[in-house]
């Protein structure tokens, strides 16, 4: 299956399991492409490619499965089991042998499972306030590329509260939010 082809899968597959249970904002439906993964592809510009990514807070696959595609090594943590269901159905129909998807809390994975700086990148969209992901990942000393809503200038400042870091701002090609490059968090 082509990439077009999986993408066209996909919107086919969120569309129907939105009908059980609230994967996306059902406004949203109607305009999966450009609202969830064109938003999540514009990652690809950014990340580099020799980098396995650990998606935190899937829910939808957004942008961990979008990424997967796209042919990055991803690792998708979400905590919800039904969540995680959805996400092994899209592994399996979209043939993603380089998707891995795991059902635990964030911070349980990341107390057993060694994650090295120079090989992970964390991703995540519409997860949680900055300074709780950097609760979550800052010991891993791993680059982050976050997909950050308008309010992205307030959570810095939250953030700069209890963590050093550095950080570049890059405007969403497609709404009105940011790609938020974090890196040498302390």
């Amino acid at each position: 299956m082509k990439i077009e082809e999986k993408f066209i899968e996909y919107e086919k597959l969120l569309k129907e399991w939105s009908t059980k249970m609230n994967l996306v904002a059902p406004s949203t439906l109607t305009n999966i492409r450009q609202r969830h993964i064109n938003d999540s592809a514009q990652l690809a510009k950014y990340i580099p490619k020799d980098v396995n990514i650990i998606d935190l807070g899937s829910g939808a696959g957004f942008p961990g499965v979008v990424l997967a595609i796209l042919g990055w090594n991803v690792t998708c943590i979400e905590s919800i089991g039904k969540k995680t269901k959805f996400l092994s159905e899209l592994k399996e129909k979209l043939d993603l042998p380089n998707l891995t998807i795991i059902n635990d809390r964030i911070e349980n994975f990341l107390s057993k499972t060694p994650v090295k700086a120079g090989d992970f990148v964390f991703t995540a969209r519409a997860f949680a306030p900055l300074i709780k992901i950097f609760d979550y990942t800052h010991k891993t000393k791993c680059r982050l590329f976050l997909l950050k809503g308008r309010e992205i200038d307030s959570e810095i400042l939250i953030a700069k509260a209890g963590y050093k870091f550095d950080y570049k701002l890059y405007k969403s090609e497609t709404g009105d939010g940011y790609i938020a490059y974090i890196y040498n968090l302390k």
